[in-house]
């Protein structure tokens, strides 16, 4: 009966497992792309196409100039010119990915437990808080850079680029990439994941289970230190 009950609840879970991966892979995703910041340029004697996009690890652009056709150089967090909402997204968007590759390897191991075990499911509830934990966890460490970075995008916020990177300090306008949109899709994806795996019956149920042991354990207690 426990095994029918269980493996007949975790339906929707197993879904938001399979969105809680893409959104790891948009995640995953949006960390690598150049296309956080569209910089528009009025002087194209270098920056030949007038557009140079700005990621959170390199600055990119074409050039019919420069050697190769697309000139990129890189940042880290060492470089002192970096913003500092680039560098939090540089370490933010690497744990959201840890977190977001955790959540789903934990939803997994919960999702096959409670599909397939019928012994050994006393930590059952665990998993999946431990899961739906791990996604929100990952939803908040890559919303928080990815809003931030919008935030200095429509504020048209400077970076004072070295001279190697060919580029002004302020652009003639700036417009929000695709990186941010995608990242705001995968935070909301992710949050849905650990929301629905948090609710999932047997996490409640087992909550109850707890609490009623606890209180039984401490009728019994004071059944047996009570006089006569």
């Amino acid at each position: 009966m426990m095994m029918s009950y269980l493996a007949n609840t975790a339906h929707l879970q197993f879904f938001f497992l399979v969105g809680g991966f893409l959104a790891w892979i948009l995640t995953t995703t949006t960390t690598g792309l150049n296309e956080w910041r569209l910089w528009y340029l009025n002087d194209t004697s270098i920056v030949t196409s007038g557009v140079a996009w700005v990621g959170i690890w390199r600055a990119c652009f074409y050039s019919h100039v420069l050697t190769g056709v697309e000139f990129c150089q890189y940042m880290d967090l060492t470089q002192d010119f970096v913003p500092v909402e680039v560098s939090a997204a540089q370490v933010m968007m690497m744990m959201a990915v840890i977190c977001g590759l955790a959540a789903n390897v934990s939803g997994a191991t919960a999702l096959r437990m409670a599909y397939f075990s019928v012994r050994g499911r006393s930590h059952l509830g665990q998993l999946f808080v431990l899961a739906g934990s791990l996604y929100i966890c990952s939803a908040g460490l890559s919303l928080v850079p990815v809003v931030w970075n919008m935030k200095s995008v429509l504020g048209n916020s400077t970076i004072e680029f070295p001279p190697q990177f060919h580029l002004p300090a302020a652009p003639l306008r700036q417009q929000v990439g695709s990186a941010i949109g995608l990242g705001v899709v995968s935070s909301i994806l992710m949050l849905f994941s650990g929301l629905v795996f948090l609710s999932y019956p047997y996490v409640q149920q087992t909550k109850v289970r707890e609490k009623l042991e606890i209180n039984e354990h401490k009728i019994c207690c004071n059944k047996k230190n009570s006089p006569g």
